[in-house]
């Protein structure tokens, strides 16, 4: 999952930086507010985490203008604003959530997976795809109850995917949300990873559209089900 962190402040930003990262996300971070409007309304980020407080342009500002150009990602408000009336605008302005300074950092990850899955569809912090499980709390994937050892990257794939479960991901979308900047984006990695997984993982989870990308489907039989033919599958 890829998030925006929007903060001027440099202790509380790499504070929020390093907790975030050790939850498997890749972090994205702005301490200014024309930056942080520009790189919000060109790219595409899972969720922001956004300080009202910014120079060049506020918190409020930004979110205006995200909302009226379209962009939909969740967002969670910081600031050290505490009254009911700056809790209103901000939500007013299109926040999803509100979080006063200062906070506890577990609150703070708990409310970011709260909009993350909600944005997607889910409800609970256990999300499943027929014998897979994924609990976004503890960064775990079990196969009929037993835990598999993934890396980051393998994690980081297999939860998007869940999280996007019906959906085909294309494979840049992948490459973004699960490598960030770190890579060049025509690179075969992607590929490398899925097929990595699937030996991994053992089950037919993802399935290759060719032409259009991976997805996990809905309909994905559960672990008292017979498994659908893996053919499909590179």
């Amino acid at each position: 999952m890829r998030i925006l962190l929007v903060e001027d402040e440099e202790k509380i930003l790499r504070r929020i930086e390093r907790a975030l990262k050790s939850s498997g996300y890749i972090v994205e971070i702005s301490g200014d507010g024309e930056d942080a409007w520009f790189r919000g309304d060109t790219e595409n980020f899972d969720a922001v985490v956004l300080d009202l407080g910014l120079p060049q342009m506020d918190g409020i500002q930004i979110l205006k203008r995200w909302r009226a150009a379209g962009r939909l990602m969740p967002v969670l408000i910081l600031t050290a604003r505490g009254s009911w009336m700056e809790r209103v605008e901000g939500i007013d302005a299109g926040a999803d959530d509100y979080l006063p300074k200062p906070f506890q950092m577990e609150e703070l990850k708990a409310r970011l997976r709260a909009l993350v899955r909600r944005s997607t569809g889910a409800a609970q912090t256990i999300l499943q795809a027929g014998p897979v499980s994924l609990d976004t709390r503890q960064m775990l994937i079990s196969i009929d109850g037993a835990t598999i050892d993934l890396s980051i990257l393998e994690y980081r794939l297999i939860s998007y995917l869940i999280h996007h479960k019906g959906r085909v991901v294309t494979q840049l979308e992948l490459t973004e949300h699960v490598y960030g900047e770190d890579i060049e984006r025509d690179s075969n990695a992607v590929e490398v990873l899925v097929s990595r997984v699937r030996k991994k993982i053992k089950v037919d989870l993802i399935v290759t559209r060719r032409g259009y990308g991976y997805t996990i489907p809905d309909d994905l039989p559960g672990p008292d089900d017979d498994m659908p033919d893996s053919s499909v599958n590179a």
